[in-house]
């Protein structure tokens, strides 16, 4: 007879438990040393089934801190003049962060250097990356940048994640969405990969242009939103 894991049997005793509603969001888990205890195996096999939990986005880790029951409710997102992601997950009690898996500084595609106003293949710095939520992914972003008037925008990245801060270094203090287009797509094998989604959920991505108080270009950005985790609305400002 095949045996169950172990690890898989404690999966599935604390996933009924969030579902039956005994662990509510924000919820702390026992800790690894309890849990184990609880069901008289090592920490190893206790790290396999929470890591399993996270990956099916019931939980999160906070460093730290311990490892809670994910927020069901999906994050508010407005689509306005002055859309930042981080400010609407503070609003919403929620931590932000961020992890860049690119920053290089290349030539301009077509579609980029028309959205810049750019001549075709000017330079430019593009960050691609994760968003979370309390630890959760919940959106995969590119953000493509005029590498001429912002010289050091890679180098301040270096030491910020936030395009905004990193602007403001740059001179330019407040910036405004120009034009936002939405389309629902769906995750291929890679998103899914870094969303923890399955191949073909639903995706909502966004293209959007920033400018200037002067009108002028600075950000080319794209976001591709895990579409169960978070509420796009407009704003009419």
């Amino acid at each position: 007879m095949t045996r169950t894991p172990l690890w898989t049997s404690i999966t599935e005793a604390l996933a009924a438990e969030i579902a039956g509603g005994q662990r509510r969001p924000g919820d702390k888990l026992p800790s690894e040393a309890e849990l184990s205890q609880r069901f008289g195996v090592n920490r190893h096999t206790v790290r396999r089934a929470l890591a399993e939990l996270a990956a099916r986005g019931l939980v999160h880790a906070r460093r730290g801190a311990g490892v809670f029951v994910q927020e069901g409710r999906p994050v508010d997102y407005p689509i306005g003049r002055r859309t930042r992601l981080s400010r609407n997950l503070a609003a919403a009690g929620r931590e932000a962060g961020r992890v860049v898996h690119l920053m290089e500084t290349r030539r301009a595609n077509l579609a980029e250097a028309e959205a810049l106003d750019l001549q075709p293949g000017a330079p430019v710095h593009v960050v691609e990356g994760i968003s979370t939520s309390d630890g959760l992914p919940i959106a995969l972003f590119r953000s493509v940048l005029p590498a001429e008037p912002f010289p050091d925008m890679l180098a301040i990245l270096q030491d910020t994640p936030s395009i905004t801060e990193a602007l403001r270094r740059q001179g330019v203090a407040d910036y405004t969405r120009a034009g936002t287009r939405l389309t629902a797509k769906r995750a291929t094998a890679t998103m899914a990969l870094h969303l923890r989604l399955r191949e073909g959920d639903p995706i909502l991505r966004t293209v959007s242009v920033n400018v200037d108080d002067a009108g002028r270009p600075v950000e080319y950005g794209h976001t591709w939103f895990a579409g169960d985790r978070i509420t796009l609305t407009v704003t009419p400002d």
